[in-house]
C-alpha cells in the first residue's frame, strides 16, 4: 500500500503538470496527500520541516543562476545578437544543410548561457525561413531544435552553465567541466546519431513529394537583416562566458582556499562566523561570475539598442526565472517529502536491486525525470533522496563522482521531453506545430539522449576514461 501512494503522487504530479497546471501548486498538493494517506497528524510538521526546507534551499543555491541566466539570454535576444549568430550560421555552413545548421545555432547559444526556452523563441523565425527556402517539411523543425537545444549542451558537454550541469555540483562537490572526455565523446554521439536521424527523415518526406506545408500556424514574419550586429562582435559575450566559466572554476579555489570565514571583526553585526565550505559552491559561483560578465560585455557593446527596452526586459527576465525556480524548487521539496515516506524505502530497495552504480543512477534520474516532465525536476528529486546511495556506491566502486556527476546531468535529459515536458509544450506552441504532427522527431531524440547516456557508461567501464 505504502509504494502504491507514493506511485499515486507522482502519477498525480504529472497528471498535473501534462494538465498544464501550476507545478508549484500541485507539487505540495500531491506530497501531502501522500503524507496524509500515510500518517494524517504528520501533514503539517512535514509541510513546515521538509518541504519548505527544502524548496527554500533550493531557491538559495540556485536562483542566482537561473536569475542571471534568464537576464543573459534576454539581452542577447534583445541586442540583435542571436538573430545576427543565426543569419551568420545560415550563410556561412549552407542553406542545403538545414538541420546541421540550426543544430549548430541552438547549441552555440545555449551553451553559451541563453536559456533553452529563449533559443526557441530566437531561433525559430530563423529556422522557419531556412525550412521554407529548402522546402523542408516545417513538421520535421522541432526535432532539430530539440537536438540542438535540449540535448548535448544541456547536460552533457563539459562547461556548460545550464542548470542541469549545476545541481550535481552541489552534491558530488565536482565542478562544470567534470569528466570532459565523457561528456565530449557522449556528445558527439547525440550530434551523429541525432543528425543522421533527421538527414533520414528529410530525405524521406522529400522524396515523397512533401514540402513545407501551406496551412500552417504561427508562421513568422520575414526579417530583415540589414541592420543586425556583426556576427563576431555578437559571438564575444558566448565566448567570455564559457573561459570565465573555466577560469573561474580553476581560480576560485585558490583565492579563497578549502573554506572561508567571515568574522565578526570583518561584520560586526554578525552574532557568529559564518563559514562557507568553498568545494561546494566553487560551480555555482563561477557560473554566476562568468554570467555577470557575459552581461556586462553584452550591455557595453550593444547599449545603444538596449538602453530603452532594459528596463521591460530584464524584468520579464527576472519574472520568467523566478517562475523557473520556483517550480523546480517546488518539486525539490516534494522529492524530498516522497524520500521520507516508507512507500520510497520500497523504490529504494528495488533500485538498489540494479548492482551496478552508474546504471542505477542512470535509471533512476531519467526515470523521476520522464514522470515529472523535467530535467531539472526529475534530478532535483533523485538527488534529493538518493545522492548518499549513489555516492556510496560509487565510492564502493572505486569510480570517480565526477564519471557520476556526468551519468546524472545526462540522465536527466533523457527521457524528461515526454509529452508533459514544459519545454516540449512550449517548443510546438512556438512553431505552431501539435504532438500528433510533430512529437514522433522530438521522440527521436529523447530516445537518442537516453542511449548516449548507456554509451557514456559503457565507454567509462571499457576505457577508462573520464
Amino acid at each position: 500500500m505504502s509504494f502504491l501512494i507514493v506511485l499515486a503522487a507522482l502519477a498525480f504530479l504529472m497528471f498535473a503538470a501534462y494538465r498544464g497546471y501550476s507545478v508549484i501548486l500541485f507539487a505540495p498538493i500531491a506530497a501531502l496527500g501522500a503524507v496524509l494517506l500515510t500518517e494524517p497528524a504528520a501533514v503539517a510538521p512535514v509541510f513546515s520541516g521538509i518541504f519548505m526546507e527544502k524548496m527554500v534551499g533550493f531557491v538559495k543555491l540556485y536562483f542566482p543562476v537561473f536569475m542571471l541566466g534568464a537576464v543573459f539570454g534576454k539581452l542577447i535576444e534583445l541586442s540583435g545578437f542571436s538573430e545576427s549568430i543565426v543569419a551568420a550560421a545560415m550563410r556561412y555552413i549552407g542553406r542545403s544543410r538545414a538541420n546541421a545548421v540550426i543544430v549548430a545555432v541552438c547549441a552555440l547559444l545555449t551553451y553559451g548561457g541563453v536559456s533553452l526556452f529563449v533559443v526557441v523563441f530566437a531561433v525559430y523565425p530563423f529556422a522557419a525561413e531556412l525550412y521554407r527556402q529548402s522546402n523542408i517539411p516545417k513538421r520535421l523543425m522541432p526535432g532539430a531544435l530539440a537536438l540542438g537545444a535540449f540535448s548535448f549542451t544541456m547536460d552533457s558537454l563539459p562547461g556548460t552553465p545550464q542548470i542541469q550541469n549545476i545541481i550535481p555540483t552541489t552534491f558530488f562537490e565536482t565542478t562544470s567541466w567534470a569528466a570532459p572526455i565523457l561528456g565530449t565523446l557522449g556528445s558527439l554521439f547525440m550530434i551523429v546519431v541525432g543528425l543522421s536521424y533527421l538527414e533520414w527523415r528529410r530525405r524521406a518526406a522529400m522524396a515523397r513529394g512533401e514540402g513545407y506545408g501551406t496551412v500552417l500556424q504561427n508562421e513568422p514574419e520575414r526579417t530583415e537583416s540589414a541592420a543586425l550586429p556583426n556576427p563576431l562582435l555578437a559571438l564575444l559575450p558566448l565566448i567570455l562566458v564559457g573561459v570565465a566559466n573555466f577560469v573561474l572554476t580553476k581560480m576560485i579555489p585558490e583565492w579563497y582556499g578549502a573554506s572561508f570565514t567571515v568574522a565578526p571583526d570583518i561584520l560586526p553585526g554578525l552574532k557568529a562566523p559564518v563559514t562557507t565550505p568553498i568545494k561546494t559552491v566553487v560551480a555555482i559561483w563561477a557560473v554566476q561570475g562568468a554570467l555577470l560578465l557575459g552581461i556586462l560585455l553584452v550591455v557595453a557593446t550593444a547599449f545603444a539598442r538596449l538602453k530603452d527596452r532594459f528596463a521591460a526586459g530584464s524584468k520579464a527576465a527576472v519574472g520568467g526565472a523566478l517562475l523557473a525556480a520556483m517550480n523546480t524548487a517546488s518539486e525539490y521539496g516534494f522529492g524530498g517529502v516522497i524520500a521520507a515516506l516508507p512507500g520510497f524505502v520500497v523504490v529504494g530497495n528495488a533500485l538498489k536491486s540494479i548492482p551496478d552504480p552508474l546504471v542505477n543512477a542512470a535509471v533512476s534520474v531519467s526515470s523521476l525525470a520522464g514522470i515529472t516532465g523535467s530535467a531539472s525536476g526529475g534530478m532535483s528529486i533523485a538527488l534529493a533522496a538518493m545522492s548518499d546511495l549513489f555516492i556510496q556506491g560509487a565510492n564502493a566502486a572505486q569510480i570517480p563522482l565526477e564519471v557520476l556527476h556526468r551519468v546524472v546531468a545526462m540522465a536527466s535529459g533523457g527521457m524528461d521531453t515526454l509529452p508533459h515536458n514544459g519545454a516540449v509544450i512550449t517548443l510546438l506552441a512556438v512553431t505552431g506545430l501539435t504532438h500528433k504532427e510533430s512529437y514522433k522527431e522530438i521522440f527521436a531524440v529523447t530516445v537518442i539522449k537516453t542511449l548516449a547516456v548507456f554509451f557514456v557508461i559503457a565507454v567509462y567501464y571499457l576505457t577508462g576514461l573520464v
